[in-house]
C-alpha cells in the first residue's frame, strides 16, 4: 500500500519550524496571484515550460506536485511567490520553507530529465510594483536527492501511522451496522439515496421531514461508502450552530456502538477558538504562537490519538502542548476523516477545507445541512459593502502616510453619489474610479502593516479587509450582481453612504465546489420547489432529487388557515385582537407549550403585551433583539414536559429552525406570518434581477423564501411517530393555490 502525498503537504509537514507569524500579511489574493505567475510566465523565453507535473517515489511515498516553471536553456526550475509590501518583513521561517519546496521539485525534475545539476529560484514577485526579486542557487542532483530523501523520511513515520489508520477505518466501516435497533421510516430511503449518490459520483438533493433523522441518515451511508469509493474525506457543513452539535452527536453515537477509528474534528471561529483575543498571531505577542512549529509535532500526535476532536477536546490538548487551539485544528483537518464545519469553511472565498481539497487531491464527500440556508448564506459570502462613516473616523485618526490615499478615495466616493437623490439607488456598472482608488488605498495600508506590524488590529485593520473583500467582489461583478448605494443626511449639506456589491446569484460561484467533490448532498425538509434551489445554487443538470415520504401520519397534525385574518403591514393593528384570542381560545382548549412566529419583534412585541393585559394568566415568554447563546437556551429551557405557556418569536430567527422539543415540550404553533421578506429597495431590485434571469421575480425574490420559513417553523411540531400537535396559519393568503402547493404533502389543511 502506497501514500500519496503532495510536494505543498510534505514540506508544511517537515520543513515549518519556528513561530507561528500572521504579520507577513495579508497575502495576495488567489487571482493576484494566479495573475502574478501568468505575468512571470510571459516575461520568459519561448521554451519557458509552464506547470509542470512531477512525480517522484521513496519507500512507500509517492510524492507529487507541479512546479511553477522551468527554463530549459537555462536549466533553471522557479517557483514563484507573489507577495505585497516589504520582502525584508517576511519571517525566516517563510523563507525556509519556501526553499525546501523548490528543492524538493529540483530533485524531482533531475530524476525526470537524467539532470547532474539543476539551478534552483525562488522568484518573488511584488503585485503592487510588478518587480521580481529572484534568488537562485545551483545544486547538484545528488545533494537534492539525499535532502529529498531526507523530507520523505521525515514524513514516512507518520505516513505509515495514516495508513494503519485508514485501513482500520475502511475495515471497520464495512462491517459498520445502523446504530439504532432500526431505521426511522423514511430514513432508510435517505441513506440508500445518499449511498447511491456517491457510488455515481452524482449531487443528490434531499427532500426530507424534520424528525426522521437526516444527519445520521446521511453521515451513516457515506461511512460505508469511504472503502468502495476510496474516499480521503468527509465534509460535514452547517449554517449554525446546533447543526453542528447534532453532527458531533451523531459521531458519538457511530463510536459508541462501534470499534470504528473514525476521527472527528469540529471546526469553529477563529475569535470562538482564540484563547487570547487581545494579542496578534505572532510569538512577539501571543505564547501560544511562539515556537508554535516546534511544538506542533508533539501536539499532532496526541490530537490523532482523540477520536472526538470537539472544541473542548481539541483545546485541551493545544493547551496541554502550549499551541494555539485555532491553528491546531487547522492542522488537524488534514488528518480528520469526518470534519463538521460552518458553510465558509467550504464555500466561501478562500474557504479552507475547499483549498485542502483541491491541493492534495483529496475525493471529498460534502453534505450540505439543512442546504435551503444555503442561498441567503452563498449571497452574503460573494457580497461586499464599504460605509462612509468608517472611512471618515479613519480619516481622522489615521496615520500621515496614510492620510492622502484616504482623502483620494473620500473624494472619489463623493463624486460618486453627488447626483443621486433618492436614499437608494442600484446601478448595472461598477464604479471603476472608486475601486482605483481604492487599490491604491490598500497598498497603502499593505505597506503601512507591513513597517508598523504593532498596527495590525482595530479600525484600520477592519476597513482593510473589508476593502480588500469590496476589490476581490468588485473583479467578478456581472449581471449577478447589483451595484447600490445607500445614501444618508449627516445634517445640513453633509451626507454619507454605504456602497454595496451585492451578489443575488451565487451558482457561478457554488456549483464548482459542489462538482468538485466525489458527491454533494443537500438536505433539508424544504428544498420545494427545486428549480429555485438548483437555479441559485448552480447545482447540476444531472443532480439527483429525492423527497423522502414522511413518516408523520396526517392526523398527528392539524393544520388549520385561518383567512379571516390579513397580516399585512397596513392592517396589523386590526389583527392584534383577532390573534390573541385565537391563541387564548386554544390555549383554554388544550393547554400546554406553543411557539407563535411574527414577522417582526414590533408585531411580536404588540400581540405579547395585548395578550398580557387581556390573558394575564398565560405564562408568556419572549424572543429578545441580538439574544447570546445562554440567553437562547434559557428561552427553550423554559419548554419543559411539564410547563404551559407560549414562546412568542420571529419567523426565520434562531427559534424557526434546527430546534427540538419533542413531546409535550411543544404541542403547537401559531404563525401569524407567510414570511414574505421585507418590502424594500433591495428586495425590489433583487426582483427585477430575479425577472430579468429566471422570469420569476416575485416568487424567487419572496413567495419561496417566505413559505420555506414557514414551514420550517412548523416543523418544530412533530419531532417523532408518538407527537401530535396544531398549527394555525394566520393569514387570508395562506388559502392562495399557489401557497398552498407549496406545503408538505403529508398536511391535511383545514
Amino acid at each position: 500500500m502506497s501514500y500519496s502525498v503532495a510536494v505543498r503537504a510534505l514540506c508544511e509537514f517537515t520543513a515549518k519550524v519556528g513561530d507561528l507569524d500572521l504579520r507577513f500579511t495579508p497575502s495576495p489574493s488567489a487571482q493576484e496571484g494566479i495573475v502574478g505567475h501568468r505575468t512571470v510566465a510571459s516575461r520568459r523565453s519561448a521554451h519557458y515550460q509552464n506547470e509542470v507535473a512531477l512525480e517522484g517515489e521513496y519507500q512507500q511515498l509517492k510524492v507529487r506536485g507541479r512546479a511553477d516553471g522551468y527554463d530549459p536553456d537555462a536549466n533553471r526550475l522557479e517557483e514563484v511567490k507573489t507577495y505585497r509590501g516589504d520582502l525584508d518583513a517576511q519571517p525566516a521561517n517563510h523563507r525556509q520553507l519556501h526553499w525546501a519546496q523548490v528543492k524538493v521539485y529540483g530533485w524531482l525534475m533531475c530524476q525526470k530529465l537524467g539532470l547532474t545539476e539543476i539551478d534552483l529560484a525562488l522568484v518573488y514577485f511584488d503585485i503592487v510594483g510588478e518587480g521580481e526579486t529572484l534568488l537562485d542557487q545551483r545544486f547538484q542532483a545528488s545533494e537534492l536527492e539525499g535532502f529529498f530523501n531526507q523530507q520523505c523520511a521525515l514524513f514516512l513515520g507518520w505516513a505509515r501511522q495514516e495508513m494503519q489508520h485508514r485501513e482500520a477505518c475502511n475495515t471497520a466501516a464495512q462491517t459498520l451496522g445502523f446504530p439504532h435497533a432500526d431505521f426511522r421510516p423514511g430514513q432508510r430511503a435517505l441513506a440508500e439515496s445518499v449511498y447511491k449518490a456517491v457510488s455515481t459520483g452524482r449531487c443528490l438533493m434531499a427532500q426530507a421531514p424534520t424528525g426522521i433523522g437526516k444527519t445520521i441518515g446521511t453521515i451513516f451511508p457515506l461511512l460505508k461508502a469511504v472503502a468502495p469509493q476510496q474516499l480521503d474525506k468527509v465534509f460535514f457543513l452547517t449554517a449554525k450552530t446546533p447543526g453542528r452539535k447534532l453532527a458531533l452527536d451523531a459521531a458519538k453515537v457511530l463510536h459508541a456502538s462501534s470499534d470504528l477509528p473514525l476521527r472527528v474534528l469540529e471546526l469553529v471561529a477563529r475569535d470562538k477558538a482564540c484563547e487570547h483575543l487581545d494579542k496578534a498571531c505572532h510569538g512577539d505577542s501571543c505564547p501560544l504562537a511562539k515556537g508554535f512549529y516546534d511544538r506542533l509535532p508533539a501536539a499532532r500526535i496526541a490530537a490523532s490519538k482523540v477520536r472526538l476532536l470537539d472544541q473542548r477536546n481539541l483545546r485541551d490538548v493545544a493547551l496541554a502542548h502550549g499551541v494555539c487551539p485555532y491553528y491546531l485544528s487547522q492542522e488537524m483537518a488534514r488528518w480528520a476523516d469526518l470534519v463538521v464545519a460552518d458553510y465558509n469553511y467550504y464555500f466561501d472565498f478562500g474557504a479552507m477545507l475547499f483549498g485542502l481539497a483541491q491541493l492534495n487531491q483529496w475525493r471529498a464527500a460534502v453534505l450540505v445541512d439543512e442546504a435551503h440556508n444555503l442561498v441567503e448564506r452563498a449571497r452574503s459570502m460573494y457580497s461586499a459593502s464599504l460605509d462612509q462613516y468608517s472611512l471618515k473616523t479613519l480619516r481622522d485618526t489615521a496615520p500621515e502616510p496614510l492620510k492622502k490615499p484616504l482623502q483620494r478615495l473620500n473624494r472619489e466616493w463623493n463624486a460618486l453619489h453627488k447626483d443621486q437623490l433618492a436614499p437608494y439607488q442600484a446601478y448595472t456598472v461598477r464604479p471603476d474610479k472608486l475601486l482605483q482608488a481604492l487599490s491604491l488605498c490598500t497598498s497603502a495600508l499593505g505597506d503601512y502593516f507591513n513597517d508598523h506590524p504593532e498596527a495590525l488590529s482595530g479600525d484600520l485593520q477592519a476597513f482593510y479587509f473589508e476593502a480588500l473583500q469590496f476589490a476581490k467582489v468588485a473583479e467578478l461583478f456581472n449581471e449577478h450582481f447589483i451595484f447600490d448605494i445607500s445614501k444618508r443626511q449627516l445634517g445640513g449639506k453633509r451626507s454619507s453612504s454605504t456602497l454595496c456589491l451585492r451578489n443575488v446569484v451565487p451558482a457561478e460561484f457554488i456549483r464548482p465546489r459542489l462538482t468538485a467533490a466525489r458527491s454533494s448532498v443537500l438536505f433539508s425538509a424544504t428544498l420545494s420547489p427545486r428549480h429555485y434551489y438548483a437555479d441559485l445554487l448552480g447545482l447540476p443538470t444531472d443532480t439527483a432529487w429525492v423527497d423522502v415520504e414522511s413518516p408523520f401520519k396526517a392526523e398527528q397534525l392539524q393544520v388549520r388557515i385561518v383567512d379571516a385574518i390579513s397580516t399585512r403591514f397596513v392592517h396589523r393593528q386590526a389583527s392584534l385582537a383577532p390573534i390573541v384570542e385565537l391563541i387564548a381560545r386554544q390555549f383554554a382548549l388544550q393547554p400546554g407549550n406553543y411557539l407563535a412566529f411574527f414577522s417582526s419583534f414590533d408585531y411580536l412585541q404588540q400581540v405579547a403585551q395585548l395578550l398580557a393585559e387581556t390573558h394575564p394568566q398565560i405564562p408568556l415568554w419572549h424572543q429578545s433583539r441580538g439574544m447570546a447563546e445562554a440567553e437562547r437556551q434559557g428561552f427553550l429551557d423554559q419548554f419543559t414536559e411539564h410547563s404551559q405557556g407560549i414562546g412568542f418569536a420571529v419567523l426565520g430567527g434562531a427559534f424557526g429552525e434546527g430546534i427540538d422539543l419533542p413531546g409535550a415540550r411543544l404541542i403547537g404553533a401559531f404563525i401569524a406570518t407567510l414570511g414574505l421578506p421585507q418590502l424594500n429597495p433591495v428586495n425590489e431590485q433583487i426582483k427585477l434581477r430575479m425577472a430579468a434571469i429566471f422570469g420569476a421575480g416575485y416568487d424567487y425574490t419572496y413567495l419561496y423564501p417566505g413559505v420555506q420559513k414557514v414551514v420550517q417553523a412548523a416543523g418544530r411540531v412533530i419531532r417523532s411517530q408518538h407527537d401530535r400537535g396544531v398549527v394555525m396559519l394566520m393569514d387570508d393568503r395562506f388559502g392562495e393555490a399557489r401557497v398552498r402547493q407549496l406545503l408538505p404533502r403529508w398536511w391535511v389543511v383545514t
